[in-house]
């Protein structure tokens, strides 16, 4: 969550240093709530099936993998290698984990669009 940091500037007034978390984008939640719904079998075609028909749009792999990269490289998924098999041609899979850490950021991410979600009178109504 933020943190909130009070000082003085050269004039003496006080000043608000808000420190946000990194916050997650949309498709690194969706791909990390995927990855949970599978859980033993979250592997990468498999998470990538999975996120089109959540989406209900067709997903590029590459976007799928080079997220789950960037997950990683955040300690937010750990993968494993599996056994290879015949069907595969004796290439193992590689399965994919949501770490404790990528829990707590996808449960961060939920509060605040909860809380900015309750500042808007529903039905949102715009104006052009």
């Amino acid at each position: 969550m933020a943190r909130r940091l009070e000082g003085l500037d050269k004039c003496g007034r006080s000043v608000y240093i808000v420190v946000m978390a990194e916050t997650l984008g949309t498709f690194e939640q969706a791909v990390l709530v995927v990855t949970l719904r599978l859980g033993k079998g979250a592997y990468g075609r498999a998470i990538l099936r999975e996120m089109g028909v959540t989406l209900g749009r067709e997903v590029a792999a590459g976007a799928v993998y080079a997220t789950l990269d960037r997950l990683a490289a955040k300690s937010y998924v750990t993968s494993r290698l599996g056994e290879g098999t015949a069907e595969r041609g004796g290439r193992a899979r590689r399965y994919f984990r949501v770490t404790a850490a990528g829990v707590r950021a996808l449960n961060e991410a939920k509060t605040v669009l909860e809380t900015l979600w309750q500042t808007v009178s529903w039905p949102v109504g715009g104006q052009a």
